[in-house]
């Protein structure tokens, strides 16, 4: 998050601190998918192509300062090309809505792909006969997933014996060390 890599963030040098917090709410909201500011209201300040990469800039630097999960240390060296009365602003907007970035750059995430679990519901149930044995006592798991994919969900129900349930943790698992290692 070098000040080079963000260019238009020096053009923000140009907002009175005073409009920083209106502009910057904005700004979150708008990664949030809510409505982002609009030239209309900062084309005295800015000219259209400056506009286009401060909008850019900002947007992208709190996803990535959310995303890659960094501490204010980095994130104010990723600043140091502003005052320090706008670096104070933006780690004001940034803690305050850390939550909800964070939520906005995860549902980006899972929207990438054309379907994605939504929800999940299991039931533990102790089979005692089948057609075939009259004492069975075996314990099945259900397993109900709600998979969501252009926005109509799918009920997907599983059934599984205990061996095929521990091949499924056994699987999550090692997905889950292989996003931890991606990190």
């Amino acid at each position: 998050m070098e000040g080079e890599a963000h260019s238009g963030l020096r053009l923000i040098g140009k907002l009175p601190a005073a409009q920083c917090p209106q502009f910057f709410h904005k700004v979150i909201d708008g990664v949030c998918g809510r409505a982002q500011p609009r030239f209309q209201d900062y084309g005295n300040i800015w000219s259209l192509q400056e506009w286009l990469e401060v909008l850019e800039d900002s947007t992208a630097f709190f996803k990535n300062s959310i995303g890659a999960d960094v501490n204010a240390d980095e994130v104010s060296n990723g600043l140091n090309v502003l005052s320090a009365e706008h670096q104070e602003v933006i780690l004001k907007c940034l803690k305050s809505r850390k939550p909800d970035i964070a939520e906005a750059v995860v549902e980006k995430a899972c929207a990438m792909s054309s379907a994605y679990l939504q929800d999940f519901d299991w039931q533990l149930k102790l089979a005692l006969s089948s057609d075939k044995l009259s004492a069975l006592q075996m314990p099945l798991v259900n397993l109900d997933l709600d998979i969501a994919k252009n926005g109509s969900v799918t009920p997907v129900s599983i059934e599984m014996n205990k061996e095929e349930l521990q091949n499924l943790i056994n699987s999550l698992e090692a997905a889950n060390k292989v996003v931890l290692q991606l990190k």
